[in-house]
């Protein structure tokens, strides 16, 4: 449903009526993590909080643009000028579509510009994801530039690697782009294609945030970038989808601890999402916690980016479903989300089990969103919105 209020402050902030409007979701990962950028498997799929973007053309080259998130900040941008940072942060996410969009020889124009987004920030799930793909879609959409989701999502990540310094995989950007509702997405993160797997009714997605404070986030997943390409390189191999646990026990003299760790993470992970997509299609619940549970572990001991207090909710939920649940760590660590999938009857326990044991373990409130897989990029223009809202 597109929220309404987003027209009314358009109209209220620029004094005249949006033309169009985009809109790109949050993701929730439930297996595959730091494999993308390996060239390997992920198995996302898209939540239902959305970033939307409403724009209006102007007739000069500036982009002005207001969050309803940030209600006090305009961002002001120049496209007549070289596109540098500037000093709002969600800001610079605008500054850094801009920026790659031009570098690639597409043709902007002015535009005023409001943002939403109902998507939780700092649980990893991807707030800057839904926002550079939104954004994305509402220029192809405002200056018909004719890109594709595929196109739209690669400049995203363009646009986070080059611009904001964050080297993630295509993943985020992928499945905001391209999700589709009530399916979890296992992206080949090589060629790009997708396999679609059906989220079985009978299963709940809990996000719980553990709300710790997220710290050196972006220089620690740089470190274990740089560790998985060294990895590959003295394994011989491309990217570490190429390669395998023999191969990696043959050349393990050669590596530090940690490369051969952050590798062996990497080379078991894409098995388990194989076997999580299987699992999944058979909803076979059980399968799927003894999936998840080695994941986290791998992510605590090999990838080394879980703290207590994501241990601690994957440990409360487990202790109060056992198999019944299917839990881990979910996105860029240190901090962030958990996912827990298991039956609808049993959200309720798992709701009543984190709010008693969390804080009195680790002094930190969680806040917890009760998920469903919803739908990938969507454009549309404001007379058709409106009419449809009578």
């Amino acid at each position: 449903m597109i929220p309404v209020q987003l027209f009314e402050q358009f109209e209220t902030l620029f004094a005249t009526s949006p033309q169009g409007y985009s809109s790109a979701p949050g993701r929730v990962n439930l297996i595959g993590e730091f494999t993308d950028y390996n060239e390997g498997l992920v198995l996302p799929c898209a939540l239902q909080f959305r970033t939307w973007v409403a724009y209006r053309l102007r007739d000069d080259n500036l982009i002005k643009a207001y969050s309803i998130n940030y209600p006090d900040e305009c961002e002001v941008i120049d496209l007549n000028e070289p596109v540098r940072h500037g000093l709002l942060h969600w800001g610079n996410y605008i500054r850094a579509i801009a920026y790659v969009y031009q570098k690639q020889g597409y043709q902007l124009g002015g535009l005023d510009i409001l943002i939403s987004s109902d998507v939780p920030q700092g649980a990893g799930l991807s707030s800057s994801a839904a926002l550079e793909v939104s954004l994305g879609g509402a220029l192809n959409q405002a200056f018909g530039l004719a890109l594709s989701e595929q196109q739209i999502a690669l400049l995203g990540q363009q646009a986070e690697n080059e611009f904001m310094d964050c080297q993630c995989g295509i993943m985020d950007q992928l499945v905001s782009a391209k999700a589709s509702q009530n399916q979890a997405l296992m992206i080949d993160c090589q060629d790009l294609s997708i396999q679609h797997y059906p989220i079985p009714e009978d299963l709940a997605l809990v996000v719980i945030n553990s709300n710790f404070p997220r710290k050196l986030v972006e220089s620690e997943y740089n470190l274990r970038r740089s560790d998985c390409m060294n990895a590959a390189a003295k394994m011989g191999v491309s990217s570490l989808r190429e390669a395998t646990m023999p191969l990696l026990e043959t050349v393990r003299s050669k590596m530090t601890v940690n490369e051969f760790k952050r590798a062996r993470h990497v080379i078991t992970e894409n098995a388990r999402v194989v076997a999580a997509a299987k699992a999944l299609l058979q909803d076979d619940l059980s399968r799927l916690s003894e999936l998840m549970t080695a994941s986290h572990t791998s992510l605590k001991q090999d990838f080394e980016v879980t703290v207590p207090a994501t241990d601690g909710l994957v440990e409360i939920c487990q202790q109060a479903l056992g198999n019944r649940c299917a839990t881990r760590m979910t996105g860029g660590g240190f901090g962030g989300a958990v996912i827990c999938i298991c039956h609808h009857e049993d959200v309720p326990k798992v709701i009543k089990a984190v709010s008693t044991q969390y804080c009195a373990s680790f002094g930190l409130e969680e806040t917890i969103y009760v998920a469903h897989a919803g739908d990938g990029l969507q454009t549309g223009v404001f007379e058709a919105a409106m009419a449809a809202h009578g």
